[in-house]
């Protein structure tokens, strides 16, 4: 596989709160493990996903997808991870890369690239999203000879990547999506997560959704899920914590959570543990967040989520992952065509896979066929992400 490039780093000292942290890591996963929501995404001679699948993550909001993603794809995928991170901008802001040349996205409306301080917590206790993250995780001091800002996050990357556009047209993954939010689901936002090993920021607990929760129609799959497909793997000291049940709950204290804890680290949290290539997915509505990443392993999470068709449907929302607007019926069915997209570039790489048929665009799936001169096609597509 491709290697990622790195900079210089050095393990970060969590000084008197060391020796907790690690057991705190040490008993999470312990319990992660012994849940009953790890396994193959099995799909029967029906067509359909588990039905014992689906009901462990309606439990425990969320499920590890164990070896989704073969040998083969996330070379593909990692190979244009190293792409995107060498055409990055040089530092925020740029128009170039640091090899002078024009840099990812710099031409796009949508933002493309962001960046954050090395080891930082950027919106913790912030009003940022909304103010969903309501308290701030421990903060660390950079090793010496650290960058000053780190990439952080790509955003619209289906657009950057055809390995990720093909990733997002898995027939398994689809059929998981429609299993939770019907055969008309739709999309809601693509990106990719990366924790250099020694630098990698914190994001502070929180849940997700902001447009349902005073909804009497509210449940538990009001705000969709995120899928986080694993590059390298994760575990408890650079992978995404969640606190299992959580999602059932409607909005929660998560600041008196911490409060009560004495410290950020939530005690009925558990740690994702993923190998290369396993795909996790989390509802929306859980309490989730990562701390810093002081380990020495890269975390690499492409992550994207869906909803339910009615969830966004004449919804006015946004301000998050887009600008506020109202979801229409053609806003909701312009941004889909993704989905479309995405399965039509996969039969090109995967011949031999069943491909998943998407009920909205079945019909005119001719439309979509695909070659790698449509990727410029998507520039922007993400001003119409469908956050709530």
């Amino acid at each position: 596989m491709t290697a990622l490039p790195r900079h210089n780093s050095a393990r970060s000292d969590y000084g008197e709160h060391e020796e907790a942290i690690v057991r705190y890591r040490e008993e999470g996963t312990r319990r992660a493990l012994a849940m009953k929501n790890r396994g193959p995404l099995t799909i029967g001679s029906n067509g359909k996903v588990n039905q014992e699948i689906l009901d462990a993550y309606n439990e425990f909001g969320f499920y590890v997808f164990e070896g989704v993603i073969s040998q083969s794809e996330l070379s593909d995928l990692e190979a244009d991870i190293a792409d995107m991170l060498d055409r990055a901008p040089s530092h925020r802001g740029s128009k170039v890369d640091r090899h002078g040349r024009p840099a990812l996205g710099s031409e796009n409306e949508a933002r493309s690239v962001s960046f954050a301080k090395p080891l930082a917590d950027p919106v913790g206790g912030t009003d940022a999203a909304y103010g969903r993250h309501q308290a701030k995780m421990i903060e660390l001091d950079p090793p010496e000879g650290a960058p000053t800002e780190i990439v952080q996050l790509f955003s619209g990357a289906l657009q950057f990547s055809e390995a990720y556009l093909r990733l997002y047209g898995h027939p398994k993954l689809l059929a998981f999506a429609e299993a939770v939010h019907g055969k008309d689901f739709t999309p809601f936002h693509e990106a990719i997560w990366i924790k250099q090993p020694g630098l990698g920021g914190s994001v502070a607990w929180h849940q997700d959704g902001f447009t349902h929760w005073d909804s009497p129609d509210l449940d538990e799959n009001t705000h969709g899920f995120n899928y986080m497909a694993q590059i390298y793997g994760c575990d408890a000291e650079n992978g995404l914590w969640v606190v299992p049940g959580s999602h059932l709950n409607g909005k929660l204290d998560i600041k008196q959570m911490v409060i009560d804890a004495g410290s950020d680290r939530i005690p009925t949290a558990v740690p994702l543990i993923c190998a290369p290539g396993d795909v996790a997915v989390t509802n929306r509505q859980a309490i989730h967040g990562s701390f810093a990443n002081t380990g020495d392993r890269f975390r690499v999470s492409m992550t994207y989520g869906f909803h339910r068709r009615s969830s966004v449907l004449n919804i006015r929302s946004g301000g998050v992952h887009s600008a506020v607007t109202d979801y229409t019926d053609d806003y909701i069915r312009s941004r889909s065509q993704l989905i479309q997209f995405g399965i039509e570039a996969r039969k090109l790489r995967f011949p031999g896979e069943t491909p998943y048929v998407y009920e909205p665009f079945a019909a005119q799936a001719e439309a979509f066929k695909w070659s790698s001169d449509r990727l410029a096609e998507l520039k922007d597509y993400n001003l119409q992400d469908l956050g709530i």
